[in-house]
């Protein structure tokens, strides 16, 4: 059964939400108290689903007890339940990445509507980038193509085959989703990029569209040299299991169209452009640890980073001749 679990410091608060939300087939934990749900979510973190805690708790409070949760899974679906329905709770638990908010007193179906409602919200997440599902709902549901100035990064595991057959699938799947897509795409997120689909080992991150910062050359780079020092930091780990992944990061700059593409059986917000095209090309020749991007990315970067430029006759696909550069480092001034 899917676990939902309910942390709050009244009984009677715990008993009815329990009698509640049994009816739609949730294996029910009851936690009176912060530390003891995070103790709970820590044993049980792989059928956990869902944790609705109430906000005012002696010791660990609400917030605190959902965002420790959160770093034990970041799947979990975390709901703020509160009396105290303040626009400053409200406010710190959006900031802090709660998925709901809910108050005291409640309704018996709304809750269970709601819960469900977050949840599907969470799942989506995973499919769709959060950015597309604010455009889409701004829009009403539809984004038309139109050309954008982008940024687009493509990362890829060098030697990736090799590396697949020496592993059984459980250890691909761990390697893989644990340590490189989890890792990189929140950190395409965390400098408010567009995750817009895996390409077997290669991932793809927009910069610019369906929202543009004005910075967006800079947020690219600076979310590479991101990725970067964190497969750094988890090679370290792995290298003590005779294990490493090793990283090539490519970045393409320029005018794409941008827009919801595909048939009536699977559309995707995407791009098509030249710059898609250089950055897939650059990613495939940059060496392990290596960030390349083109002309035009540099010319947006150069006094936020350092970088050499590298001389290339000509690249697969592509008919012009380019200059690419090889990014060494962030400047102090820089993200």
């Amino acid at each position: 059964m899917i676990g939902l679990m309910v942390v709050d410091d009244e009984e009677g608060v715990r008993r009815s939400l329990r009698k509640v939300l049994e009816k739609d087939g949730y294996d029910i934990m009851l936690a009176e108290n912060g530390q003891q749900a995070v103790d709970m979510a820590r044993e049980h973190s792989g059928n956990l689903e869902t944790v609705i805690s109430d906000y005012k708790m002696p010791g660990m409070d609400g917030l605190e007890t959902l965002v420790e949760i959160g770093k034990i899974n970041p799947e979990i679906t975390r709901i703020m339940l509160t009396g105290y329905a303040t626009m400053e709770s409200a406010i710190e638990s959006v900031n802090a990445g709660i998925d709901g908010f809910l108050t005291k007193p409640f309704d018996n179906m709304e809750l269970r509507a709601k819960v469900r409602e977050y949840n599907v919200k969470k799942r989506l997440k995973q499919f769709v980038s959060e950015q597309i599902l604010t455009a889409l709902q701004k829009d009403g549901g539809i984004i038309a193509p139109h050309k954008r100035v982008v940024s687009v990064l493509f990362s890829d595991i060098r030697g990736f085959s090799g590396l697949s057959e020496t592993l059984s699938p459980g250890e691909l799947s761990e390697m893989l989703n644990v340590h490189y897509f989890t890792s990189l795409d929140h950190i395409i997120y965390e400098f408010n990029g567009t995750l817009d689909k895996h390409i077997g080992d290669s991932i793809m991150g927009i910069f610019g569209a369906p929202v543009s910062y004005g910075d967006d050359a800079l947020r690219a780079v600076s979310s590479a040299l991101r990725m970067m020092d964190e497969m750094k930091r988890i090679n370290e780990t792995l290298d003590r299991r005779g294990r490493k992944i090793p990283v090539g990061i490519g970045i393409g700059t320029g005018e794409v169209m941008a827009g919801i593409f595909g048939s009536s059986r699977k559309k995707e917000y995407t791009i098509f452009g030249l710059p898609v095209v250089v950055a897939a090309r650059l990613e495939q020749i940059a060496r392990p640890g290596q960030i390349l991007i083109c002309e035009e990315t540099y010319q947006q970067v150069q006094d936020h980073v350092h970088a050499e430029k590298v001389e290339f006759k000509s690249i697969k696909g592509i008919e012009k001749t380019f200059d690419f550069y090889s990014v060494l480092g962030k400047r102090r001034t820089s993200l």
